[in-house]
């Protein structure tokens, strides 16, 4: 059941959970998919730990407990989240020492109401990696205007980075210079490089349901073309992948690798597909190649598992082919950086949404739990 993952992964993806759940953690449903389904990583969002937390009752002894102790709301939820993610990475740690720290990671974001405030990114990025105090942790930085500087200050303290909500070509850039200055001013605080590790998030699906909306023309964009539908995201992130190939084989680039840094992988995210009349392994078969990361939801793995077509390299040798549709998009009248903004802010908006939602189950959770005292 699993040969196809088994081949994905000879092909240099590495295979991440896009899920994380207490149950999982106490069930050993994530050291098994680690054991027999090659998953060598794990990332979670605020909605992830909304969803994990409004269902089940795995966490309410230690609500109890944090209620006992008079913890207020954002206490409770940093603690839940923090243990949740402390015990994942024990639970990847072997993946972990057996890759020198390439994989075996799990991400933890910082609150989704600061993606617009460098200051207290950073901060709150030092107090997570400090909290959960595990060497295979990485924290997820949104890839705002604002989240620029805080993953440069962020990575120069010694801190592995996700850089996560990444949609458009520029953007990705502005990321990837990012991490090199981070990297460089590390390097001036004399920091060991083979330790700071990186991984760009770009969300693949989302730019196909934005894009294709506008090609229904249920917005201001033209009518429908189904020639040009469900193409993009995969366009896209191709074309990520060229951008992140000419920033390796930049001068800026060789220098700090010959000094030890890693490289900043891109990382294929939100690889869930939306639309039912879509190949469900989709942005998992058109996405392979070599020195990348994708990030899964559990459905879509046993997906791939089942019948995922693991056909080699399907970027590089698509890079005319990706740009030319996408401006093929932009002659029907798709406005592509309007896209990208506006993917950005309903991203951010829905990290808030879904962290305002788990701070209202944890703080009427709370409350039963001292009305039970």
């Amino acid at each position: 059941m699993t040969d196809r993952l088994q081949q994905l992964s000879d092909a240099g993806v590495s295979i991440w959970l896009d899920d994380l759940s207490r149950e999982r953690l106490e069930t050993g449903n994530l050291a098994d998919l680690v054991e027999h389904s090659h998953v060598v990583g794990v990332t979670s969002n605020p909605s992830i730990f909304q969803a994990a937390l409004s269902k089940g009752e795995r966490y309410d002894a230690q609500i109890r407990e944090l209620a006992a102790l008079g913890s207020d709301t954002d206490q409770t939820v940093r603690v839940l989240t923090t243990d949740d993610v402390r015990e994942a990475c024990k639970v990847l740690r072997p993946v972990f020492d057996a890759t020198d720290g390439v994989d075996g990671r799990v991400s933890i974001e910082v609150s989704p109401g600061l993606a617009h405030d460098t200051e207290q990114t950073v901060a709150e990025a030092a107090d997570l990696w400090k909290t959960v105090d595990q060497p295979n942790l990485m924290i997820k930085i949104p890839g705002t205007v604002e989240g620029g500087p805080a993953i440069t200050e962020t990575l120069a303290a010694g801190i592995s980075v996700n850089v996560t909500l990444i949609f458009g070509l520029d953007q990705y850039r502005n990321v990837m210079d990012a991490h090199l200055a981070g990297l460089e001013q590390a390097r001036e605080n004399g920091h060991d490089l083979t330790t700071i590790h990186s991984v760009a998030s770009f969300f693949v699906s989302r730019v196909d349901t934005e894009i294709d909306k506008r090609l229904d023309g249920t917005t201001s964009g033209p009518g429908t073309d189904a020639g040009l539908k469900g193409k993009a995201g995969v366009a896209n992130a191709r074309l990520a992948y060229q951008a992140y190939e000419e920033t390796l084989a930049s001068e800026r680039w060789a220098s700090l690798e010959a000094d030890g840094a890693r490289r900043q992988r891109p990382l294929w995210a939100s690889t869930g597909v939306k639309n039912p009349d879509y190949r469900d392994t989709m942005y998992v078969d058109d996405l392979v190649v070599e020195d990348t990361v994708n990030t899964m939801p559990e459905a879509t793995m046993h997906a791939v598992a089942d019948h995922g077509e693991i056909r080699g390299d399907q970027v590089r040798p698509h890079y005319e082919d990706a740009a030319a549709h996408m401006a093929a998009l932009a002659e029907a009248g798709i406005d592509y950086d309007d896209v990208i903004e506006v993917l950005i802010k309903e991203g951010v908006e829905k990290f808030v949404t879904a962290w305002d939602e788990l701070g209202a189950t944890v703080t009427t959770q709370l409350e039963q739990a001292k009305g039970q005292q």
